[in-house]
């Protein structure tokens, strides 16, 4: 068993002891006028010579003791972001990476759980176990709730933050409503861009069986034999090679970039069941979107003391993505007793052709040009059936729910052939460049939660609540890839390297003599790995309000955790590495407390201890190429857990209905983070890698505020008719690596032996993903006699680390630095009637300073890893009601 050796007991001691003096000091009464009186909505709980008003404090910030963010439905549609990843990147605090993956106070997607009603999702990302966020559009929402400050009630990998999504519910009243959208982007509109034909179906998002593994292929597959002249004849492995589609997914063409498009339709309604109400509701959306991307991918090499670029490529790529989004819910209240039935299924399909151009250091400073063409099928779904139950007059209340969750990746067919130049100037097929490959990744949970709550009165407006619960999921995960290469029996003539590439690899040209079908073993190929996780989990809690006005949350959670992962040799060899197998057990306590010392206005003060677990691909010891960066990636199976201590401090004034100003301070340790490096400096292919760096921590400052104003005597109508927004939210963060001159790391090049870890980390550095600054700007308008809304909003989010420079102490490369840079979005929505039905229409501008994505290394020269215009992004959507 494993305890967290970071102390504890003295914070929470001295935090008692700051809180306890000054909450028995308030003894004298705080007035309200009249004014205040006669407002309904007052809440005003007198304990004797105590008076708690707190009448502007919304519902979750009263009822949480944690220090947390609130979405609400109110923010999802006064931003209009399409998926929840956006919609996060407004809050305080949070910054989103590849559009994704959500970032709580600079810490990687690793350190941060995502739920949805409060049960752990699966992931189809092949380099991540936490889900991607793009793939749950707003539509479905009713909120979401950022938990900041950790309580034992939540799993213990807890680093930045939990992120619960909550689900719409039926409604009170029925209701049906369809929604139709049109946009572009300025890299499409009026222009041509890379495509291919790949099936008739594609615009749905489903393939019509073009790119189904074919039969003979499949079969080898399944045998176990490794496909080459060893297991195969020469005219069974032209056989199988003749079945592989040809033209379809890998001739590349120019075509016109059609514009983005989208339908959604919406109902529900509750009735009268026998005792009780039943509930239904639903949501279905089809989103259709194009991206195109004109960039730069350079590596750089030291010539003296500089970085210069010894490989450039200019790079064109076109994205098609398909989602498709179900829910549905079903539920059934009588008094006292609610049970619940969700179910969400989504379907993201992204279909890109891409190409990229430029000498190339391998190559000898030649010209090189790499043609892709890929489909990506992400889908997830979920299904929740939870129950709420209420005995004892309420005072007893008995929580569960049970949840099946299963995500998967299908890649078929991702192509590279490569080019090389003649004399003439003319691009030629360097046939030993090509790859096909098939991957496929399944990752499911299944999860069970249940518990106990007893609420015991202390007076007449206090209370203490004890709640018990035990918690269980059990993650799974099978990914396999497969790689196949044309490889030239004899050298191909200066024809068939100048031809075209179906015509290169048509059925004419696979056969014993000229070109054949192989498969790729080893690391860089073909791999396999399995992977789990199991966690059972019991907590205790109490969350009562002993002294007056102070609200103390005491918890802790006992946590037994076993994760493996087993590199699965495709071939039946035995594999290079044995499993690898994380068996841990843990105790973490929670404390929060909540000093409500004046009118609206409340302190927050948190103290846990966490941890974080590595992911499944960070421990699987084989390679992998992520087509975004065109970066291989291999794991670590040495890697263990990170142990974390968290501190938290908030101040928060609600001086009127939906109006506030926040301050917060935060601090984190971290012993052992995981952390992304260069394991290979060869730099024609660098492979990139991970280790547990000694020691980090990191410290901030949250600053939120929202405020309304309001101009009735302005005397223009314009002004006077609204309310006008003014929401912003500042995070400053700082973060240090502490590497010292005897601290070591086990990283995979080592093969488990204890390497110097100032090899791989720099002392002093930065965590990789924390932003110094990240900031918010909503400025805006509501106008309930025109029915209008506009919003102005900006998101700033600096430099970031994204992996370590490769080499050594004292000959490092400069670190991966990408710069987010300032994105401004324009929203507005204007709602009217029309032939006796209320319509709604929505106009949206995105990033309209046309920011540019870039990642980069600087050393006398600015090396262009990652270069791409992402452009300004319009569209416009009418919705009608019934």
């Amino acid at each position: 068993m494993k305890t967290l050796s970071l102390t504890l007991s003295g914070v929470l001691l001295a935090t008692s002891a700051m809180i306890a003096p000054a909450a028995f000091a308030q003894t004298a009464p705080i007035q309200q006028t009249p004014a205040e009186q006669a407002q309904p909505e007052e809440q005003v709980n007198e304990l004797g010579e105590v008076v708690v008003l707190g009448r502007y404090i919304p519902q979750p910030n009263r009822e949480s003791s944690e220090v947390a963010a609130f979405l609400t439905a109110e923010d999802l549609q006064r931003t209009g972001d399409s998926d929840a990843a956006g919609a996060l990147a407004r809050v305080t605090g949070l910054s989103v990476v590849e559009g994704r993956f959500v970032y709580v106070r600079g810490l990687g997607e690793r350190y941060s759980s995502a739920m949805l009603n409060g049960s752990p999702l699966p992931s189809p990302e092949p380099m991540q176990r936490v889900v991607p966020l793009d793939l749950f559009p707003s539509s479905i929402l009713s909120g979401v709730t950022v938990q900041k400050s950790y309580s034992a009630n939540y799993p213990g990998e807890f680093g930045g933050g939990i992120i619960d999504l909550q689900t719409i519910d039926a409604p009170s009243e029925p209701f049906f409503s369809m929604e139709a959208s049109v946009g572009g982007n300025t890299e499409n509109i009026g222009e041509k861009g890379l495509t291919y034909y790949g099936s008739r179906t594609d615009w749905t998002g489903f393939d019509n069986g073009t790119r189904d593994v074919p039969e003979l292929l499949q079969a080898a597959f399944a045998s176990g034999r490794q496909l080459n002249r060893a297991n195969y004849t020469e005219q069974a492995l032209a056989r199988i090679g003749h079945q592989l589609v040809n033209a379809p997914l890998r001739l590349l063409q120019f075509d016109d970039i059609p514009a983005d498009w989208g339908v959604k339709v919406s109902g529900g309604l509750s009735s009268e069941a026998g005792d009780g109400t039943l509930g239904l509701i639903f949501v279905a959306g089809y989103n259709n979107n194009w991206r195109q991307r004109i960039g730069v991918q350079q590596q750089g090499q030291f010539q003296g003391a500089e970085l210069v670029p010894v490989t450039s490529y200019e790079t064109n790529s076109n994205q098609n993505d398909v989602q498709l989004n179900l829910l549905t819910g079903i539920s059934y209240a009588v008094p006292d007793h609610e049970v619940k039935w969700t179910n969400l299924y989504v379907r993201n399909t992204t279909k890109e052709a891409r190409s990229e151009a430029g000498p190339d250091f391998d190559a000898g400073g030649s010209i090189i040009r790499n043609d892709y063409t890929e489909w990506f099928v992400r889908q997830l779904f979920s299904t929740q059936l939870a129950g709420e139950h209420f005995f004892a007059d309420g005072a007893l209340e008995f929580d569960w729910r049970v949840g099946y969750a299963k995500t998967t990746r299908d890649a078929p067919y991702e192509t590279r052939f490569q080019y090389g130049v003649n004399g003439a100037g003319d691009f030629i097929h360097n046939i030993q460049g090509n790859l096909i490959s098939f991957s496929d990744l399944d990752d499911d949970i299944l999860s069970g939660g249940a518990d106990v709550h007893y609420t015991m009165p202390l007076s007449g407006s206090r209370e203490a609540v004890f709640s018990l619960g035990v918690a269980s999921f059990d993650n799974n995960r099978e990914a396999e890839r497969r790689d196949l290469q044309f490889y030239a029996v004899n050298a191909l003539t200066d024809e068939q390297r100048a031809s075209r590439i179906d015509f290169l690899t048509s059925d004419f040209n696979i056969n014993p003599t000229t070109l054949e079908l192989r498969e790729i073993a080893g690391t860089n190929g073909a791999s396999a790995y399995d992977a789990n996780l199991q966690v059972n989990a019991v907590y205790a809690m109490v969350d009562a309000e002993i002294i007056p006005l102070v609200r103390t949350s005491i918890g802790v959670r006992y946590e037994d955790g076993e994760q493996t992962v087993t590199p699965r040799d495709l071939f039946g060899g035995a594999p290079v590495f044995a499993s690898t197998k994380l068996e841990e057990q843990y105790w973490l306590p929670s404390f929060t407390a909540t000093w409500n010392f004046a009118e609206d206005m409340q302190l927050r003060f948190g103290a846990s201890q966490t941890i974080g677990r590595p992911q499944f691909r960070e421990l699987a010891p084989q390679a992998y190429t992520d087509q975004e960066s065109n970066r291989t990636f291999i794991g670590n199976p040495y890697l263990v857990d990170t142990e974390i201590l968290n501190l938290d401090a908030r101040w928060e004034w609600f001086f009127a209905r939906q109006q506030y100003v926040t301050a917060g301070l935060f601090f984190k340790d971290l012993d052992k983070p995981v952390e992304s490096v260069i394991a290979a400096a060869s730099t024609g292919d660098r492979q990139q890698s991970y280790v547990n760096a000694p020691q980090a921590r990191i410290m901030g400052v949250e600053f939120e505020v929202k405020k309304y104003w309001e101009f009735p005597d302005a005397g223009m109508d314009f002004i006077a008719n609204k309310r006008w927004l003014v929401q912003a939210n500042y995070t400053w963060s700082d973060s240090e690596v502490q590497v010292g001159a005897n601290d070591t790391v086990l990283d995979l090049s080592g093969g488990g032996a204890p390497s110097p870890a100032s090899f791989f980390i720099q002392d002093g550095s930065r965590l990789q993903g924390q932003s110094e600054h990240v900031a918010n700007l909503q400025l805006g308008w509501e106008d309930d006699t025109n029915r209008s809304q506009a919003t102005l909003i900006m998101n700033y989010v600096s430099e970031r680390i994204t992996a370590r420079g490769a080499g050594q102490a004292g000959s490092r490369e400069p670190d991966y630095i990408q710069e987010p840079g300032v994105f401004l979005d324009f929203v507005y929505r204007q709602d009217f009637d029309m032939l006796g039905k209320e319509f709604g229409i929505a106009l949206e501008a995105r990033n309209l300073l046309g920011t540019d994505f870039d990642e980069y290394q600087e050393l006398g020269n600015k090396i262009l890893i990652n270069n791409y215009n992402i452009g300004t992004s319009f569209s416009a959507s009418l919705t009608t009601r019934f």
